[in-house]
């Protein structure tokens, strides 16, 4: 069975193998943020050209699968990290947005 790991533990995990390179220098919000845009780039370079049906499947291909998977690793990556530099709980940023969201946009009412 796999461990279940929390954000803060994988925060602590990417800081400390950010430690261990000296690579704390490099990041600052405006690079991480940069980090995060290229990552995410990546991400949807993957499904740029394939029709919304090949993207519902793209799981179910064995040579494109682990490259999605890979590049929202990085991308959650680049996040943790960017939210650890400046003070932001991602899962409590994510909780008030979706509940703003709510008020913002009511179900509609059923007919």
């Amino acid at each position: 069975m796999t461990e279940r790991l929390d954000v803060a533990v994988l925060q602590r995990r990417l800081a400390e193998f950010a430690a261990a390179r000296d690579w704390e220098q490099y990041h600052t919000p405006k690079n991480l943020a940069a980090a995060l845009s290229v990552e995410a780039s990546e991400l949807v370079e993957i499904f740029q050209w394939l029709t919304p049906e090949e993207s519902a499947q793209v799981m179910q291909d064995p040579d494109t699968a682990p490259r999605v998977a890979d590049e929202v690793a990085d991308v959650l990556a680049y996040l943790l990290q960017f939210c650890e530099v400046l003070g932001i709980d991602v899962l409590a940023a994510l909780a008030a947005k979706i509940e703003r969201n709510e008020g913002r946009f009511p179900k509609p009412e059923a007919p």
